[in-house]
């Protein structure tokens, strides 16, 4: 779909709504981020049309946003993945989200937590029996990991940001006062003290930071960190599984949250909200312990 009148405006506003500055458009690309890529998969889904689902993608692979990947050839038959052109849209995905959380279904609040029951926390509770699509992230050693472990069960918590004392940048200004926010550093030296309580049960633990690897590095170095802190900056994770954010010192931060994850790369719980940064290290124990007498819970 195109708008004449809009695109061939010199301002790089109009330009990218020429392209992406529809309600259906969009919501194909939030879908598309989070693993959706076959046309049966999209309409069901979304609840759209054949018609305009058939629009809406034409167009994207037209602007070279999404690709076409043949995975049958009788008959022939399609997934839509996202281009690089189209992953440098995931950003403006995770505004959207954090925008409408905050000032839509929230107060307007700057926070990095959420009520219970709230709108937010009822979405990322719905987690619960999703697959986390296969991808690769930043590690600390400047590498790629993928965020589920092979082992029986992978504890993910995502946290907001943590430093290494003395270096720059540290704490944003006004960190003490997001409710959410700190509390980081307790947590993951509370992980790294029970860390045998997980291995005993079969788990790998993995902290993930919307952070640069090199700021991850210099913290797990400082508080010897013994596992993986994985750096989701260029927010794929983020947006693949809609995780709640908030935006602190110009940068998307992940809010406080733990998933537990099998090893098909289901999510099986949800802890979120998280009021107690350390005593959310024994709740993810309790669902271990939980899982492996019974089904997939949210707390």
């Amino acid at each position: 779909m195109r708008y004449p009148d809009v695109a061939d405006s010199d301002c790089a506003i109009a330009q990218a709504l020429g392209v992406v500055g529809d309600w259906w458009t969009l919501l194909v690309l939030r879908d598309l981020a989070g693993g959706i890529t076959r046309f049966s998969d999209l309409a069901d889904e979304l609840g759209i049309s054949r018609k305009v689902l058939t629009e809406r993608l034409g167009a994207l692979v037209e602007h070279e946003v999404v690709e076409r990947r043949p995975y049958s050839d009788r008959p022939p038959r399609y997934e839509y993945h996202l281009t690089e052109k189209g992953r440098g849209l995931l950003p403006v995905l995770v505004a959207l989200q954090d925008w409408g959380g905050r000032f839509l279904l929230g107060d307007g609040s700057l926070t990095a937590t959420t009520t219970a029951g709230s709108a937010e926390a009822v979405r990322v509770h719905g987690l619960v029996g999703h697959r986390v699509p296969p991808q690769l992230l930043a590690d600390r050693r400047n590498g790629r990991t993928d965020p589920v472990a092979g082992t029986e069960w992978t504890v993910l918590y995502c946290f907001p940001g943590a430093w290494a004392p003395g270096t720059t940048p540290g704490n944003p200004p006004g960190w003490d006062t997001i409710p959410g926010a700190p509390g980081c550093t307790l947590e993951s030296s509370t992980f790294r003290d029970r860390l045998p309580g997980f291995a005993d049960r079969g788990a790998t633990v993995h902290g993930v930071s919307t952070q640069r690897p090199d700021q991850l590095d210099a913290f797990a170095e400082h508080h010897r960190i013994p596992f993986s802190l994985l750096s989701d900056q260029d927010l794929e994770l983020t947006t693949a599984l809609r995780l709640p954010t908030f935006r602190a010192a110009g940068v998307d931060r992940l809010k406080r949250l733990t998933l537990v994850i099998d090893r098909a790369r289901t999510i099986r719980a949800v802890l979120y909200p998280i009021s107690d940064p350390a005593g959310s290290v024994s709740d993810a124990l309790a669902h271990l312990d939980a899982l492996s007498h019974g089904p997939a819970v949210s707390g």
